[in-house]
């Protein structure tokens, strides 16, 4: 347990005793997460590779007898929202956190799973706004405490699918399986590679002592929602010309055949999720060989490709990983996590290059960039569950 998750508890519990006078029954966590290759990929069918990382939203909660729901945010201004469950769940427009919430606990009672109320303390020091799924550790840490009070009979697996539909439909946030299913199977010292086709899941050791270290550019992401639409209707294009009902089935060698019939910006498109799907598969492999050497290589790949091909890196977040990789050399690896056009750039370091890493962009980045970085030093830990 770190001091950082410590503090997150003792946060929950107090705000919960404060609400109720009452110690909680049971105290809940679901990670966030880092993707650590596959970019991209998710909504092509293809493979990622995440971790679950040790910032985490954190529940303290208690069964109640009757259908009420009252939810404190800690990280709201100890805001109070309460709602009877045995009524039509609205969305909330003054209260934007609590439709995560309020969206969760509706698609399990549409799925016909039958539960009381609850007294719920909520809070999270997963960073928002940097693409490391603060949204979805709320939505799985939820379904978590629900299944944990009542004893639901509920999968990881669905929880994560029950998040991601409160997301998609309850929030009105369209977004894919992975960071949902992450947050859920997490486990610690390893990264899941993900079949985003068939939701399959592999746990892949880690080097025990690699660092996940995550350093926010803090440049602010334009276009984002405009871009990743275009990406996505270029993708179906390049399948649609290529004849397959997605891109996870055009391998290396038939797009090489084949890529002169599509239009050059949308075979850009789909030459970076194919060779990303490859990337992934092939990293899941380095990363349990302890092969350093070639997961540096591979996530030097990924970026220029998302770079060059999918064309959504911005000049601050290639400088960020150029300072890094100065640093780490073949020894980890580096490159851009994330939507792109601005957020996250993910490394892998061994620990004696961690402080040297942190210096080099303290330094560097902000001479070149004018942003100021923020770094967070990261762990994979376990998905959600009882603390």
């Amino acid at each position: 347990m770190t001091d950082r998750q410590q503090q997150l508890i003792d946060k929950v519990a107090s705000a919960f005793t404060e609400m109720t006078g009452q110690a909680p029954a049971k105290l809940i966590q679901a990670p966030g997460r880092v993707n650590l290759i596959g970019e991209h990929t998710d909504y092509n069918d293809g493979f990622v590779l995440p971790c679950a990382i040790d910032y985490q939203a954190v529940v303290a909660a208690s069964p109640r007898t009757d259908s009420i729901v009252r939810v404190v945010s800690v990280d709201y201004g100890n805001q109070v929202n309460e709602f009877d469950i045995s009524q039509p769940l609205e969305f909330d427009q003054d209260l934007m956190w609590v439709n995560y919430i309020r969206g969760v606990i509706s698609v399990l009672l549409n799925k016909g799973f039958t539960f009381s109320g609850a007294d719920i303390a909520v809070s999270g020091n997963v960073p928002q706004g940097a693409g490391l799924s603060s949204s979805a550790a709320l939505e799985v840490v939820i379904g978590q405490t629900f299944k944990t009070l009542y004893e639901l009979d509920v999968s990881q697996q669905q929880l994560a699918l029950i998040g991601q539909e409160a997301e998609n439909n309850f929030v009105g946030c369209n977004c894919g399986i992975m960071d949902q299913l992450i947050s859920a199977e997490g486990e610690a010292n390893h990264a899941l590679l993900i079949d985003c086709r068939s939701l399959e899941t592999k746990a892949v050791a880690m080097p025990e002592d690699m660092a996940v270290v995550i350093i926010n550019s803090n440049k602010k992401r334009g276009l984002v929602d405009s871009e990743y639409n275009t990406r996505r209707e270029q993708c179906e294009a390049a399948a649609k010309g290529l004849g397959v009902s997605s891109l996870r089935d055009v391998s290396e060698a038939m797009f090489a055949e084949n890529s002169a019939s599509l239009d050059p910006i949308v075979a850009k498109r789909a030459r970076h999720v194919i060779t990303e799907n490859a990337r992934t598969l092939a990293a899941s492999e380095a990363l349990k060989a302890n092969d350093m050497a070639k997961l540096s290589v591979l996530m030097e790949q990924s970026h220029a490709s998302m770079r060059d091909d999918f064309e959504i890196t911005v000049p601050e977040v290639d400088g960020l990983v150029d300072i890094v990789k100065q640093v780490i050399g073949a020894e980890g690896g580096v490159r851009m996590t994330g939507g792109g056009f601005g957020g996250c750039i993910v490394a892998l370091i061994p620990p004696a290059l961690v402080d040297d890493v942190c210096q080099a962009v303290e330094q560097k980045y902000q001479a070149l960039t004018g942003l100021k970085e923020s770094i967070y030093v990261c762990k994979a830990m376990p998905g959600a569950g009882a603390i």
